[in-house]
């Protein structure tokens, strides 16, 4: 048996429909079932949701006091007052104020930005730097991706003299600032269609009210910055993500094709996961260790020499960032070492001294999703007494509620379910720790704590082919609400495993269904290899891609999952020497068993200071791993063991000390002759001649032997003080009823088929063995 690394929920989309998609839209079933699986259920639904087109954005007036915010921005143009766009240091903040300060520009507006540092201001308005501004002359300050908590710094710039605009897409509290405007798409006065959008999907609201159109230009903007913020690519957010990737891919902005390059990206096969996983992660690296500024200059450069100075910066900043990252993730394992040993809380809470807080979400996602348990990292400073940090949750887990009942000991502290920030004394901490470890205990049951992968779209291996892979693009964006699909291909058979890459830990099968063979890559998953018997069902689960390579297209599964049900039998039998195979043992979780006393004296040596199990004397019981030594004396026996021990993997050597299978049984000749030799002689003393009759038919001793003792059990031959003599008037009987003669056929048929048998006919045969097992264990439980 495989297990697999999670549990695996599948969800198997209802046929009828899959069907009448396939023939209604003319897709390939494979996008027929993620649809399916996705909540479709009505073919113009579906329709409209996979040929988007522009007219699928709502009108910007909607927003609730969108007309204010208009109004009060043209009278600062026409009347030439500073605006300050005032935005956040991650990408949606960065592309914000991009979108927004590019379409005040366009309308001849005196306009600038601010970005608070983290390090500096901490999140949102901050009275400090909004005095700065005020005293450099801002008279108007819009807040994008931020400002809807920002209660006093929002009254203190009204106070002053400032007019203050609020566009915001975050989570409204109980009291809104007073500000001149509020555009939120979930504003509790308004009544939007859409509530989900970004905060640069707000400022692209915006400025396609002023602007009085679509800004086209900005959509590759707004696209990275909604993808980078991980809201849900439903609505209009998929079309703006949709849409900004069509123009990226041609797009002549220097920054986009700097970001590309840096990024060892292909401009032209640009997705949503190139603009998660490579670009927003540079737009967000400088925000993380200082300022965000550069970003903003990146994206509103019109020079591709500075575009590229500047995304050379920020990929240098994004290296730094990941290796600050490694450093405190392997600090923070070992302060979890340290503090836990090999018992996991609940819910993990660890400090460090000097910690990035720019990073510390960064290394609660990778304790999260190493551990699957809720992650929470403080970064501590001395100088102010306060431990500032950020977590991460499961499901099941909500982190925001679970704060709320710490509140006495956190000051700050907001988010959401999976995901917050907070702050707190560092005399609040291990208390903090406790109680947070107790509240998991209290929810969080064995099942929560274990992965889930949850399995929507499972395939056959011919429904897969190139172009239906690259047709998947009708499909994109992939994202919140509208998740990369996870695969399932089962009951598939390995014509081939190999371990590859320079240290062999990345795997490499290609299975097939009996009729098709796919591909698949598993990068880390080498030692799986280990694990896979010949002649094994598998079904894994993963992503489906396209491999190039010297200029052919194939498909090929990402594994991301992997199981097997069956019990799996290594074959050890043609490797005499033992300790050319002890290495493939598993270290853990192991019985080594042995049926005769001889053997235990034979491989004990070899083995050490492992402990080898005596069948019928030592006690056994259940481990994933059996390895059988010699050859059982029987079928009954291998049951039982089975039975007892429940393995998953049985790893056979079947060692045989005096083999018979080659020697065979006399044959009738050889039997009339001897017989005839004694009845001639009269008596034949066993002791002294026996060693003279073998040299002279060339006949084993161990033979002579053991047709005297056939001879003897059916009372043809009497044996007296080593003489062997005829019997008179023995009854007539067949050798083969001779007890000696029925053990030798049964020892040679079971070494035929244990030890010398092909692996096929012992798998079989090993298969049945475990099915009369399962089946006996079945009626005791009736």
């Amino acid at each position: 048996m495989i297990e697999p690394m999670k549990i695996w929920t599948i969800n198997r989309p209802d046929e009828t429909i899959v069907n009448t998609f396939i023939e209604e839209l003319s897709i390939p079933s494979i996008h027929a079932k993620i649809l399916v699986s996705r909540g479709f259920t009505d073919v113009e639904e579906a329709k409209s949701f996979l040929y988007m087109e522009e007219n699928c954005l709502h009108d910007p007036f909607l927003l609730f006091d969108m007309e204010k915010a208009v109004e009060r921005i043209q009278q600062a143009i026409e009347t030439g007052e500073r605006i300050t766009i005032y935005g956040d240091y991650d990408a949606d903040g960065v592309t914000s104020v991009t979108v927004l300060t590019t379409a005040l520009e366009q309308l001849g507006a005196n306009v600038n930005f601010a970005i608070p540092n983290r390090f500096e201001h901490g999140y949102g308005p901050n009275i400090e730097l909004f005095t700065k501004l005020h005293e450099e002359g801002t008279s108007l300050i819009i807040t994008v991706d931020n400002g809807i908590s920002g209660l006093e710094a929002v009254a203190y710039a009204k106070s002053v003299g400032m007019g203050v605009i609020v566009t915001d897409h975050h989570e409204i509290g109980d009291e809104l600032p007073v500000a001149d405007a509020i555009i939120h798409p979930r504003h509790p006065e308004g009544s939007y269609p859409f509530g989900e959008l970004a905060g640069v999907g707000v400022a692209f609201k915006l400025a396609f009210a002023l602007l009085g159109e679509v800004p086209e230009e900005l959509y590759e903007i707004a696209a990275i910055g909604t993808v980078a913020d991980l809201v849900p690519l439903k609505g209009e957010n998929r079309f703006i993500v949709k849409e900004g990737i069509r123009r990226m891919r041609t797009s002549r902005r220097p920054a986009i094709q700097a970001l590309v390059k840096v990024s060892g990206t292909e401009q032209y096969a640009l997705s949503e996961e190139s603009l998660g996983f490579m670009i927003g992660p540079r737009l967000n690296a400088p925000g993380r260790l200082g300022s965000a500024d550069p970003a903003v200059y990146l994206l509103k450069t019109e020079d591709s020499l500075e575009a590229m100075t500047i995304a050379e910066q920020l990929d240098t900043l994004n290296k730094e960032r990941q290796a600050l990252v490694t450093n405190i993730v392997e600090e923070a394992e070992q302060v979890m070492s340290d503090m836990y040993g090999d018992m996991l809380p609940y819910v993990i809470v660890i400090a460090g001294e000097g910690w990035n807080p720019g990073v510390v979400g960064i290394v609660a996602s990778r304790l999260t999703e190493k551990y699957y348990r809720p992650s929470i990292v403080l970064s501590i400073d001395n100088d102010t007494g306060i431990a500032k940090g950020s977590g991460r949750s499961i499901a099941g887990f909500d982190l925001f509620k679970e704060l709320s009942k710490t509140a006495d000991l956190l000051p700050h502290f907001g988010g959401h379910e999976m995901a917050a920030g907070m702050s707190l004394p560092v005399e609040n901490v291990e208390v903090f720790r406790d109680r947070l470890n107790n509240q998991g205990k209290i929810s969080l049951t064995d099942e929560m704590l274990t992965p889930k992968l949850q399995i929507d779209v499972p395939l056959e291996i011919g429904e897969i082919d190139v172009d239906v892979l690259e047709a998947m693009e009708l499909l994109r964006p992939f994202g919140i609400s509208f998740e990369k699909p996870v695969f399932l291909i089962e009951n598939l058979s390995a014509s081939s495993v190999r371990k590859i890459g320079a240290a062999k830990n990345h795997l490499k099968l290609e299975l097939s269904d009996g009729i098709d063979t796919l591909d698949v890559i598993g990068f880390g998953n080498g030692d799986i290899a280990d694990e896979m018997s010949p002649a094994i069902t598998l079904s894994v689960t993963g992503d489906l891609q396209v491999n190039e390579w010297n200029g052919r297209k194939k498909p090929q599964m990402l594994l991301s999952d992997i199981q097997s049900k069956d019990r799996q039998l290594f074959d050890l039998r043609g490797i005499r020497e033992p300790n050319r195979w002890i290495s493939i043992i598993p270290e853990k979780n192991n019985v080594f068993v042995a049926f005769q006393k001889t053997s235990i004296a034979y491989f004990q040596p070899v083995l050490g200071n492992k402990q080898i199990h005596h069948f019928g004397q030592d006690e056994l019981s259940g481990t994933d791993n059996v390895v059988i030594l010699d050859m059982p004396p029987g079928t009954e026996q291998m049951k039982e063991l089975i039975e007892k021990t429940n393995p998953k993997r049985v790893y056979a050597h079947f060692y045989v000390n005096e083999s018979l299978y080659f020697e065979g049984i006399p044959s009738r000749e050889q039997f009339g002759w001897y017989y005839s030799f004694l009845k001639k002689r009269g008596s034949f003393d066993l002791r002294k001649q026996v060693q003279e009759l073998s040299k002279h038919r060339g006949w084993k001793i161990d033979t002579i032997y053991f047709m005297t003792k056939v001879f003897s059990e059916l009372g043809f031959v009497k044996i007296e003080n080593g003489l062997a003599y005829v019997a008179e008037d023995a009854e007539k009987k067949s050798l083969s009823e001779a007890p000696s003669y029925k053990e030798r056929e049964r020892q040679i048929k079971l070494e035929q088929m244990l030890v010398y048998a092909p692996y096929i006919e012992l798998k079989k045969w090993f298969d049945e063995i475990c099915k009369e097992t399962a089946n006996r264990e079945e009626q005791v439980w009736i």
